[in-house]
C-alpha cells in the first residue's frame, strides 16, 4: 500500500486519483444510461434487465460499494484540491482572468455537490423507493420455466416518476448540472494522467462537449418521452 500512501500524500497523485475515479464514473453513467434506455424497448426489456442485474445478488451489492468508494474517493479528493488550491492563493486577482476559462471549469465544486445531493435522491426515488414507496413496490407477473412468478415493475417506476413535472423537471436539470461537470471533467482526465497536449487539445475538448451532450440527452430523453406521452404504461 506504499504506492497509495505515496500517491495520497502528494497533489500531483492526488490528481491522479481523480482523474482515475472520473474516469470509472464516466463509464458507470454511459452504463447506466444505456441500461436505463431501455424505457424505450418497452416493460419487458427494461424489468428483465433490472431482473437480471438483481439476480447477481451479493455481487451486485460488492460492486454498488465499490462504486460508492470510488465516488467517495472523487468528492473527497476533489474537495481536498480544491480547498488547497484556494489557500494556495487566498488574495483574489484584480482582474480575473476569466477569458479562456470555461465555465464548466469554474463551476466543477458548485456542480459535482449538485450532483452528488441528486445521486442521494436518484438513490432514495429508484433504488430504495423511500421517496414514492407506493410506485417501487409495483410488481408484475411474468411465466417462467417453473410457473409463473412476481418481479420488480420498474417500468411502471419510471413512468409514473417520471409523469410528475417536478421530478422530471429536476432529473433534466441534474442531467444539466452533470453534462456541465463532464464537459470539462473529461478534459481534466487526460491532463492529469499526462496524455493532453497541444496537438490534441482541440479533439479532447470536443470529444469531452460532445459525450457531455450524449448523456444529457440520452438521459434526459426519458423523462420527456413519459412527459409527451411517447413512453406509456400498456393499455393507457
Amino acid at each position: 500500500m506504499n504506492w497509495l500512501a505515496r500517491l495520497l500524500g502528494s497533489s500531483v497523485g492526488r490528481k491522479m486519483l481523480v482523474a482515475l475515479t472520473g474516469l470509472a464514473l464516466v463509464g458507470f453513467v454511459i452504463a447506466h444510461m444505456l441500461g436505463n434506455l431501455q424505457v424505450f424497448l418497452g416493460p419487458d426489456a427494461l424489468n428483465s434487465y433490472a431482473a437480471k442485474l438483481k439476480s447477481l445478488g451479493a455481487l451486485l451489492w460488492v460492486m454498488r460499494g465499490g462504486l460508492l468508494a470510488v465516488f467517495v474517493v472523487h468528492v473527497g479528493l476533489a474537495l481536498k484540491l480544491a480547498a488547497e488550491n484556494k489557500a494556495a492563493r487566498p488574495a483574489a486577482y484584480a482582474r480575473p482572468g476569466r477569458v479562456q476559462s470555461t465555465l464548466g471549469a469554474r463551476s466543477m465544486v458548485l456542480t459535482g455537490l449538485m450532483v452528488l445531493l441528486f445521486v442521494l435522491y436518484h438513490l432514495a426515488h429508484f433504488t430504495f423507493g423511500w421517496t414514492h414507496p407506493e410506485h417501487a413496490t409495483a410488481t408484475e407477473a411474468v411465466q417462467t420455466l417453473t410457473g409463473p412468478v412476481n418481479r420488480h415493475d420498474v417500468y411502471y417506476m419510471v413512468v409514473m416518476g417520471f409523469r410528475q413535472p417536478l421530478v422530471s423537471g429536476l432529473y433534466i436539470a441534474a442531467m444539466a448540472l452533470l453534462a456541465l461537470h463532464m464537459s470539462h471533467g473529461v478534459q481534466s482526465v487526460f491532463q492529469s494522467l499526462g496524455l493532453n497536449n497541444r496537438k490534441y487539445e482541440d479533439p479532447i475538448r470536443k470529444l469531452a462537449i460532445g459525450l457531455a451532450w450524449v448523456i444529457f440527452l440520452g438521459n434526459s430523453s426519458m423523462p420527456v418521452a413519459v412527459m409527451a406521452g411517447l413512453v406509456d404504461l400498456p393499455g393507457a
